[in-house]
């Protein structure tokens, strides 16, 4: 009781003020990534509300801000392009139900399997990506736009120096809105992305047969939106868990996403995750607890309802501005120092994780090439045996796997001895390979008439050789 108290009121002001500054910055991101889907602005917008206030109660990382974004966007747009928005909907009710399920079935243990080469390069790509996406917003748009954006990087970055009660994106949106409306400037709007509705989202079921054919259009989709969204969530979370020296309850974020999304569906809103711009503005800004994530999603559509006319002229230099700073605080530039400080296959698993994911704008891709990598450079690097002959004796040195067994069989191709014994006290048998080239290397000498006796096995590798060789005691 107590720690859900501190989670909700423990940090009320911070919370209230950073969830008003994520909340204008989730409005130009909710409609730029519905464009990018090829849906209507307020399915985004609708989808951000409804997400950011469900995950609020029911997430398992406080603080984190779960939204529309690009890496779901990504993934649904064919299905949009084919089929229609009910068919996204229906796609977005199965994708919370198939995150629920993976939620129950303990996902975030797979966290663990993530290496640190691979963390640093989705960081990375992603304050790339974020800052791609604000390219569009400023490039040729005249010189009054790269002064509002140069005026907002100053105040973000000298204003908390001296105001720390007011987080100072806020402040900026404020006051260069202001400026803007004073002076008359001429310069690119939120309005210009799309039109916003003032409506609240209405609960309706989605307007497709129910039938397998339905599930087959979808489940594929389905089964993207989820992995995709989950890898996003729990990387994000895991990064707001440094930012803020806390912990959190990673299977919980995976069920809550998932429940997150499958109500949201019957609203009218695309599938999504969490972000990780929004949650670092959120946190940067003093966001600590629940509340900053619920107060989002609750002003977002405050905004959109009250505020919609005064919103829409707020300028996007201002909100670029604010996420180019995201962008310089997210970036790990302690990493142009890793690649020359840390082990080679580390540092090339980082460049091509940040390389594949820049390349495929999907950071659910470039995240699971790097793991890849990264396995296949780990069994190369222990997949070496050393194998040292004294006498009659051959001393194994290094773990038999199905990786290292090519090079154990060839040391014993050439034989000269009547009798030899293969000594694995410095080994370990780790899969059926391994044993199996044991007992190969075995039948091969004796078929020469050359006697062989295996010493050394460890009580794992004796139980696995025994076992799989249909043996009872000794070898």
């Amino acid at each position: 009781m107590q720690s859900l108290k501190e989670q909700w009121f423990g940090n009320i002001r911070g919370d209230i003020l950073s969830g008003i500054v994520v909340a204008l910055a989730l409005i130009p991101e909710a409609i730029a990534f519905s464009i990018i889907a090829g849906v209507d602005p307020m399915v985004g917008l609708y989808a951000s509300f409804c997400i950011a206030t469900i995950i609020a109660f029911v997430g398992g990382r406080p603080a984190m801000i779960s939204a529309a974004t690009g890496a779901m966007a990504l993934v649904m747009a064919d299905l949009v392009a084919d089929y229609g928005l009910n068919y996204l909907l229906a796609a977005t009710i199965l994708t919370g139900i198939v995150q629920v399920l993976l939620g129950v079935f303990g996902i975030a243990k797979l966290m663990r399997f993530i290496p640190n080469a691979v963390m640093i390069g989705f960081v990375n790509a992603l304050a790339i990506l974020i800052f791609m996406a604000q390219v569009p917003h400023f490039l040729g748009e005249g010189w009054l736009t790269y002064v509002f954006i140069a005026v907002t990087l100053l105040i973000v970055y000298t204003v908390p120096r001296f105001v720390k009660a007011i987080p100072a994106p806020l402040i900026a949106i404020v006051v260069l809105t202001a400026a803007a409306f004073i002076s008359g400037a001429e310069l690119k709007t939120i309005g210009d992305l799309g039109n916003i509705t003032q409506s609240l989202p209405s609960f309706f079921i989605p307007d497709v047969p129910f039938n397998f054919e339905t599930l087959r259009i979808i489940l594929p989709y389905s089964l993207a939106l989820a992995v995709v969204g989950l890898l996003e969530s729990l990387l994000t979370s895991q990064i707001v868990d440094d930012m803020t020296d806390t912990k959190s309850d990673k299977n919980r974020e995976a069920r809550g996403q998932g429940i997150a999304n499958f109500v949201n569906g019957f609203f009218g809103g695309m599938a999504g995750c969490a972000m990780i711009g929004q949650s670092v503005i959120n946190v940067k800004s003093g966001g600590r607890g629940r509340l900053s994530t619920l107060v989002a999603g609750l002003c977002l559509m405050f905004l959109i309802l009250v505020l919609g006319d005064l919103v829409v002229d707020i300028p996007m230099p201002v909100l670029v501005g604010i996420m180019i700073m995201v962008c310089i605080g997210t970036f790990d530039w302690g990493s142009f120092k890793y690649i020359i400080t840390a082990p080679r296959a580390d540092a090339v698993v980082m460049l091509v994780t940040v390389a594949i994911v820049i390349y495929t704008d999907n950071l659910a891709i470039g995240v699971i090439i790097g793991v890849i990598l990264s396995a296949l450079f780990f069994v190369a690097s222990i997949s070496k045996v050393k194998i040292k002959e004294q006498g009659t004796t051959y001393f194994i040195e290094g773990p038999l796997f199905f990786a290292s067994t090519q090079s154990f069989i060839q040391a014993f191709e050439q034989v000269s001895q009547k009798e030899i014994t293969i000594d694995l006290s410095s080994s370990h048998l780790w899969d059926e390979s391994a044993v199996g080239a044991v007992a190969k290397i075995v039948s091969k000498l004796e078929e020469q008439g050359i006697a062989v006796q295996v010493k050394g096995l460890n009580p794992a590798s004796e139980k696995l050789y025994n076992k799989l060789l249909g043996l009872s005691g000794g070898h």
